[in-house]
């Protein structure tokens, strides 16, 4: 994977200059960085925002938070955890942070455990925010509990959850950003029983790629694109969303495995996974509104093409 500096494994020609240079190269026009609002829950994404408690990463590239100690351990295909990092290029991970700045395909060599909504090389320098928080508050646990049941078996009993936690990607820039080009993102940990759920929330999508992955600094496009999706950590179970690290990444927002256009939910305390439907063929491509949920085994795995 690419890395950044002396946090992760550098690939010969993928160090990133420095920031100042690129902007001189680009001919940045000094204008100020994207603006941020918070969100009180509008459309599709959870609250977010200092408003609503949300720490924030820091305004770093390739940066991440400190490890966040969880009130209750997430289980994630079978594997107990009490803490994770909230990484700048959109990614949630257990056990380490990723600076990583190239997505790869899953499954990634060696034990690293996360989730990725767009994994992609994000520059909040240059604009945005990365917001998160863990939560009991009852409102939100209650519209978590009618959004999550559609990702379960009509005869298994609805999820009642009883603590969340919400990262939230808004307006965020990519490096090397010659363009206010933006994207907003979320991700949701649910604890609900003996079951774990990762909800993804699509905002609006602009971009796919940094110039440090050979994307074009005016369009945000091109290049190695974002991956979306999930990584176990024992090289057999992971989920690639159809059209990862493809240029149909940047419709995921519109697209989903529960019916909701920009919603992507997965159980994923046991090796289940509730996959995008496939349309009937002469149909038009629109998401069914009742998903089949389906058993992985150690033979099992869902993998898109790239």
């Amino acid at each position: 994977m690419g890395g950044h500096g002396d946090m992760g494994d550098v690939r010969p020609g993928q160090m990133k200059a420095p920031t100042i240079l690129l902007l001189l190269f680009l001919g940045h026009t000094g204008s100020s960085p994207v603006t941020t609002k918070d969100n009180q829950g509008g459309g599709l994404l959870y609250p977010f925002g200092l408003k609503v408690g949300d720490a924030a990463t820091p305004r770093e590239d390739d940066g991440m938070s400190p490890e966040i100690f969880l009130s209750e351990t997430f289980y994630f295909y079978g594997h107990p955890h009490r803490s994770l990092y909230v990484n700048n290029n959109g990614v949630v991970s257990f056990g380490m942070g990723v600076p990583e700045f190239t997505p790869e395909p899953f499954p990634l060599p060696g034990h690293r455990p996360f989730v990725a909504p767009y994994w992609a090389d994000v520059d909040i320098r240059l604009g945005g925010d990365v917001f998160y928080r863990q939560s009991r508050q009852p409102a939100l646990l209650a519209r978590l509990a009618r959004d999550l049941a559609p990702a379960v078996a009509p005869s298994d009993p609805a999820p009642q959850p009883t603590w969340a936690f919400v990262a939230t990607w808004n307006r965020v820039a990519f490096f090397g950003a010659a363009v206010k080009k933006v994207n907003t993102f979320q991700a949701v940990l649910v604890v609900a029983g003996a079951n774990c759920f990762v909800m993804f929330n699509y905002g609006d999508l602009q971009w796919t790629t940094g110039i440090a992955n050979q994307g074009d600094a005016h369009t945000g496009l091109g290049g190695v694109p974002a991956q979306a999706g999930f990584n176990s950590g024992d090289d057999v179970h992971y989920y690639n969303i159809p059209g990862s690290r493809t240029p149909a990444v940047l419709g995921v927002g519109r697209r989903s495995n529960v019916g909701v256009p920009g919603r992507w939910v997965f159980r994923v305390d046991e090796f289940t996974a509730t996959e995008e439907p496939s349309p009937t063929p002469g149909t038009p491509s629109t998401p069914s509104p009742t998903p089949t949920q389906r058993e992985t085994t150690k033979e099992r795995v869902y993998i898109c093409g790239w």
